[in-house]
């Protein structure tokens, strides 16, 4: 009985394998059916590939058209706005002027550069370590190409950010002039949180504090003068 039992479970072993592998070679032989099909594409569609196995690269648009479809976007408009509204009340001061030199450090895409040409400055460099032409050019903030004291006015909105505080803001001291301002833009902040990032500065003095919204977020607005003198 027990001899029965095991030929019939050995013929049904044999059975489940040749499926298997009857299963498998048809598997491995049979054409792929992942495409879609290549059905002609409408015209609002043409830069998009004709199948999903259609592997031929696509045209890169060129730089020029890639910015303005960039800078015409809502949200492009909408940040420049807040970056304009923000350095007006400095150029309504008079601390901008349209001869001042300007420098954005961690300009991102080119927001703040845009902003202070917009409101009238003519001379503005931004630097950032992943260039966005024609805006902004590839440059370590914490060790800038340019020489002392070339700049009248420098702007960062990412010094939290920064690998090395003290060492970015030396950066921003010395390539402005004595007499120049440096401008920063932090998380809502008071109190000593204000002092401590002053105290980076170790050549200018506080002259300006002030709450504001920046690119919808609440800021806290600090601008320094450096010292015709060291401190």
């Amino acid at each position: 009985m027990e001899r029965n039992v095991e030929k019939m479970l050995n013929r049904v072993s044999v059975a489940f394998i040749s499926i298997g592998t009857v299963i498998m070679v048809i598997m491995i032989l049979q054409t792929p059916k992942t495409c879609i099909s290549p059905e002609a594409p409408s015209k609002s569609h043409t830069h998009f590939p004709r199948s999903t196995c259609d592997s031929s690269p696509r045209q890169h648009l060129p730089l020029p058209k890639k910015n303005a479809r960039m800078w015409s976007s809502k949200a492009w408009k909408l940040r420049l706005s807040s970056f304009s509204s923000y350095f007006v009340r400095f150029r309504d001061l008079g601390f901008l002027q349209n001869h001042t030199k300007a420098l954005c450090l961690s300009a991102g895409a080119g927001h703040a550069p845009m902003a202070l040409s917009q409101i009238g400055l003519s001379d503005v460099t931004a630097v950032e370590l992943v260039e966005s032409l024609p805006l902004v050019r590839r440059a370590d903030p914490h060790n800038l190409p340019f020489f002392d004291g070339v700049f009248d006015f420098a702007f960062t909105a990412h010094l939290a950010e920064a690998l090395f505080p003290w060492r970015f803001v030396a950066e921003m001291e010395r390539t402005v002039r004595r007499g120049g301002l440096c401008l920063v833009a932090v998380d809502e902040c008071g109190g000593d949180d204000v002092k401590d990032i002053a105290r980076l500065f170790l050549n200018s003095k506080l002259v300006d504090m002030a709450n504001v919204t920046l690119e919808g977020s609440k800021m806290t607005s600090l601008l320094l003068k450096v010292q015709e003198s060291p401190a």
